[in-house]
């Protein structure tokens, strides 16, 4: 029997627990044999390297439940609008040869259009923030399957809440018209204010909205990772609403950490799974509700080179608040509003006015690759990274310095 959407998720450990490989791979195929997927095509959607997954272990297990059992099992990554990732890449990233696709976002024949979300509904969705009607693309490798598997973790996110569930699809493998508007909703309500937010956010409701017109079977094994690590809390299996809601539940215990008062800077040491600044603005996003005004958040990424490998338009629109665009939309609401969603994500909370001008409410400085004038021409401050005395920040009771930044959300209590 297939699972349906009124069945609660299937969850196996929690807060605190460290499974072990042979107990995730065990639950897996227990739960995927009672999936009723046999003689069917199954698409796996799983994400790329910029977050913490045991994915080899992972899409073993569900290779080895599966194999000699469905017709057909394909392999989908969720790009996003994130980098393709090589031959090799994929290798290593998947712990082996799969029958895989990249999400080309960047080609047209991807995609294959499911329908419209009404402007009535956004208007609903949004409570009025926005009110476009939305086409609805997906790539068409997830309905080309009978089934749709997402794989893959759940944490704190700046845009949706907590990521996982349905955003494998929007806007993991989706059109750019659904990811420009999710986007801009969530940049809308501001990172601050949506990061970490249980439940279902106006972004997950729009989300789920377009996720009702895949005609695939939806079913998850979503997890909660150790940071930093291949080391799993728990798995959760169901449909894609129920498991991720189990995950996020998880990760709400797991991946949040409370600090009585402000600090006035917090270093994030970026790990190299984040290769631009469109990826390792997690480093930003995970710790401004924690900056005191006027404070400072510097992120040390010497691997990073560039702000954006796909989109370099943000070095021409730089780094801003909401208000700024907000402010002039009229020049600005013909670019990508995922664009200018990360740049008021990195850029954080702030004001704007015509006679005043720019005021941001924290500072963001980059100590990464990129050259000084790049840096600064994108409204953001310069470190040269050779400069960067870590020992000292250490030393500095004014600051707070994060290893393996990004994942883990800091809040005040």
């Amino acid at each position: 029997m297939t699972v349906t959407e009124a069945q609660p998720a299937a969850v196996l450990g929690g807060p605190g627990q460290v499974l072990a490989e042979e107990e995730v791979s065990a639950f897996i195929h227990e739960q995927l044999a009672g999936a009723g997927l046999d003689g069917r095509s199954v698409c796996v959607i799983v994400p790329d390297a910029t977050r913490s997954c045991p994915l080899p272990l992972l899409l073993s297990a569900v290779r080895g439940a599966l194999t000699g059992r469905v017709s057909r099992l394909t392999v989908l990554v969720a790009l996003g609008t994130h980098a393709e990732m090589s031959a090799a890449e994929l290798t290593s990233h998947l712990g082996g040869d799969y029958d895989v696709i990249n999400h080309e976002w960047w080609k047209e024949e991807t995609f294959t259009t499911l329908g419209t979300i009404s402007a009535a509904k956004v208007s609903e969705i949004s409570g009025g923030l926005l009110t476009e009607e939305v086409p609805v693309r997906l790539n068409r490798a997830v309905v080309e399957h009978d089934v749709a598997l997402v794989v893959g973790p759940v944490f704190p996110h700046e845009v949706v809440g907590f990521s996982g569930g349905n955003k494998y699809f929007f806007p993991g493998v989706a059109g750019q018209e659904v990811i420009d508007l999710s986007h801009w909703l969530g940049a809308l309500i501001t990172s601050a204010g949506i990061i970490g937010t249980p439940g279902i956010t106006p972004v997950r409701a729009l989300i789920n909205e377009a996720a009702a017109l895949i005609p695939a079977d939806k079913l998850a094994l979503s997890v909660v990772a150790q940071s930093g690590s291949n080391a799993l809390h728990a798995v959760a299996f169901g449909d894609t609403a129920s498991s991720w809601q189990a995950a996020a539940q998880v990760s709400a215990q797991t991946h949040v950490r409370y600090l009585d008062q402000p600090v006035r800077r917090v270093v994030s040491l970026m790990p190299s799974r984040y290769q631009d600044i469109w990826t390792a603005a997690k480093g930003f996003y995970k710790v401004e509700p924690i900056v005191a005004d006027g404070g400072e958040v510097i992120l040390y990424a010497p691997h990073v080179t560039r702000l954006a490998a796909t989109h370099p338009e943000i070095e021409q629109i730089g780094y801003h608040c909401r208000d700024y665009f907000l402010g002039q939309w009229d020049e600005f609401r013909s670019m990508h509003w995922g664009v200018l969603a990360h740049s008021t994500h990195l850029r954080g909370a702030g004001t704007w006015d015509p006679v005043d001008g720019e005021r941001c409410r924290v500072d963001v400085t980059l100590a990464t690759g990129i050259p000084e004038e790049v840096v600064r021409g994108a409204n953001l401050g310069y470190l040269d990274p050779a400069e960067f005395d870590l020992a000292q920040y250490e030393r500095d009771p004014d600051t707070l310095v994060i290893p393996n930044a990004g994942e883990i959300l800091h809040r005040l209590r």
